[in-house]
């Protein structure tokens, strides 16, 4: 069982677009299991590769106790109905702020095997699937504030330096 250390904010990887992945082979299969592993905790909902220092486009999620993984994602469907409700990221402990998400969302990609996989959710899981799609674009959930909500999170930063 190998539970990996989480990268936070200020680590340039959390910044960079990820990597799309070519070979679906055991260096990919380990890391899926590594991602699994990590985000199969209480109170994680999701993990991307970056978070684990690692530029490659997976993702992994722990929603209800369910985890899944989805590899080279992409987002192919929002709804026009919205959620706005407080988000926080393992890379940026401590912090959450209210966040304006679709309701829901459908992500296409593949399995670890480079089967084709569609995930869908609404709520939390369709918050899960934005948050880490995001992730392996070089964004983290604080570019998607505005206003006083972006600022407080902003100040709520500073202050834990």
């Amino acid at each position: 069982m190998t539970i990996r250390s989480i990268r936070e904010l200020g680590d340039p990887v959390l910044r960079t677009p990820a990597d799309e992945v070519r070979a679906f082979d055991r260096e990919l299969a380990a890391l899926v299991r590594d991602l699994e592993e990590t985000v199969d905790h209480p109170g994680r909902a999701g993990l991307a590769a970056p978070q684990i220092g690692v530029s490659a486009r997976v993702f992994a999620l722990n929603i209800d106790g369910v985890i899944q993984s989805l590899v080279n994602p992409r987002i192919v469907e929002l709804s026009a109905d919205t959620q706005d409700g407080d988000e926080g990221c393992l890379s940026i402990p401590g912090i959450w702020a209210p966040t304006v998400r679709a309701m829901s969302a459908v992500v296409e990609g593949f399995d670890v095997h480079g089967e084709p996989r569609r995930l869908a959710g609404t709520g939390l899981m369709g918050r899960a699937l934005q948050h880490e799609v995001d992730h392996l674009d070089g964004r983290v959930f604080l570019d998607r504030l505005a206003g006083e909500a972006r600022k407080a999170a902003l100040r709520a930063l500073r202050e834990r330096v």
